[in-house]
Parts: structure tokens; sequence; C-alpha cells
């Protein structure tokens, strides 16, 4: 396609099922970005060299996997609604700059919400929780180690932030067909243990939402971690998905606990399992959503109390 005749049509960009999200995220106004967007991905696919060749997505954006015809090589387009989102990841990924399990920022415009990211090549998703334990302990290895202290000026948040985002998400979220919520007096307990945490721990650059889906195997089996929503708090925060997800018990967790921290310097061991049972009411809350009465969800919720 020739450069400037990049021609996008909406409903191919944005879904319903993605517009609706956008819009439960970030309101009506949502619903007039996603109109606009085809015009604002041709700019920037002009601006940037890019064709775009696939369109994907998450709850706060849109992602085109884009050839940069200049360069000969695949890149990512990522374009938000909120550009405050946008310049929180710029700057997260900056200081990561140079850190090769983090994606590498190409180019930005925050003023669009447009940020240009590095391709992770093969970029498999990292798998289920818990086997890959020695390489998910290289990850965090390395986003602690190059962790900076806050500074001034940085348009990080804390993770206390963070913490009431996810929770007033989790009680605006639609139920299913047969589903049900986490009783609301569970969450609240939940919420109030995760603001201690916040409150009594060391600080450094979290990444915020470190789930298998964001962390991509890379060159050479390295893993890579994508998406951050970042803020300045508890490292330990971003080990909770890797040791809660798919344990049966308490005993398996504590052991899974243990083998991550041993290969962790710095992380500790009580302070992550206080960060499970604080937010294991949240990792509930979309399972009873979608009606799921599994071993694992029964796990989760007598771990929230």
């Amino acid at each position: 396609m020739p450069l400037g005749a990049v021609v996008v049509d909406g409903p191919v960009l944005v879904t319903r099922a993605a517009r609706e999200r956008l819009v439960l995220r970030f309101g009506p106004e949502a619903d007039r970005w996603c109109e606009a967007l085809p015009s604002l991905v041709g700019e920037l696919a002009a601006r940037w060299d890019l064709r775009v060749v696939e369109s994907l997505g998450g709850g706060t954006s849109r992602v085109f996997r884009c050839f940069q015809e200049g360069a000969g090589r695949t890149v990512w387009l990522k374009v938000t609604p909120d550009p405050a989102i946008a310049a929180q990841e710029a700057e997260a990924l900056a200081l990561w700059s140079g850190t090769p399990s983090v994606v590498g920022l190409l180019a930005r415009d925050l003023t669009a919400g447009a940020l240009l990211l590095a391709d992770v090549a093969p970029g498999r998703p990292a798998g289920e929780h818990g086997r890959r334990l020695p390489e998910v302990a290289a990850l965090l290895r390395e986003l602690r180690l190059r962790t900076p202290r806050p500074a001034e000026p940085s348009v990080l948040r804390p993770l206390a932030e963070r913490i009431d985002l996810l929770f007033g998400l989790a009680e605006r979220r639609p139920v299913t067909a047969g589903g049900r919520r986490v009783a609301p007096a569970v969450l609240e307990r939940a919420r109030a243990r995760c603001l201690e945490l916040c409150g009594s721990g060391p600080v450094g650059l979290v990444h915020g939402d470190l789930h298998a889906a964001n962390v991509l195997v890379g060159p050479g089996g390295r893993l890579v971690a994508i998406d951050p929503r970042p803020a300045w708090g508890d490292p330990d925060f971003d080990a909770v998905d890797w040791v809660l997800g798919g344990v049966p018990d308490l005993t398996a967790l504590r052991r899974r606990i243990a083998s991550l921290a041993s290969l962790v310097p710095g992380q500790s061991p009580e302070r992550v399992l206080a960060w499970c049972r604080a937010l294991a009411a949240l990792e509930a809350a979309p399972r009873l959503r979608a009606g799921r009465d599994d071993a694992e969800t029964r796990f989760l919720l007598s771990l929230a109390r």
C-alpha cells in the first residue's frame, strides 16, 4: 500500500466488544475516540513510515502490528484514549531502556496517546503460571536491579492509586449469566490490606500488570515484559500472578513463593504471600463473574477470607 494511502475501516479497527470495553474503562468519550481512530492511525502511519498489517487491542488501547518500510522491520503501534496512560508507559519504558527483559520504545506522540514499540521475536506468550520459574526469576531480577528510585518530575503515580483503580473496576464490571460477585465486604477488606502493604514496603518501579499474557518469549528464550501499568511501589507486587495462578492450596502457594524468592535477591517471601492474600479477591472476581466454581476459584476465595 503506498505511503500516505493507509486506509483503515473503523469497524475493522474497533470491534463492538472492544469498543464496549473502552467505554466501560474511559466513559462515553471513548466512543468518539473510536470514531476518530482510523484518521489518527493513518496520520501516525504516514509520519512513522508504517504499513498497518493487523489490528489488536486490550482494555485500555488499540494495538497495530505494522511494517516500518524504511527500516524493513516489524513494529507495534499502540494508541490509547487517555494520553496519561501513554505518558506513564513511556516513562517506565525509558527508565528500563537497555533492559533486554523489557520491550523497547522507538518513538512516542504523547499528545496523541501513541507509542511505537519494538517487536519481540519469536513473541510467543510465556506460558502457564509456575512452569518457567527460573526464567520468571530472571525477568523479575532485571526489573528490580534496574529500578531507579522515584525522582521528580515523574508522571508515574504511587501503587496505591493503581490499587484503587483495580478495585474500582472490579466493582463496575458486569456479571455474566450464572455469575456472581465477590461480596463487597470481602473486596473492601482486600483493598484495605493492599493499601497497608503499599504504605509499609520498599519503593521502586513496578510493572503493575505482569501476568502471563504480558510476558513474551524473546530472543534466546529470554522473557520480555510488555504493556506495563507502571507505578512507584513495592516490586514484590509483580510476583503475585506468577506464584498465585494455578495453585490448589496454601502449601503449594508457599512452596512456589519460596522457590521464586530463592532466585530473586531482595524479594520477600512474607510480603509476596501478604500480597497474594490481599489480591486474592481481585483474582477471584472475574472467575465468579463468569460463573466459575472450580478448585482454584474456591482457594482464591478462602485465601481472601
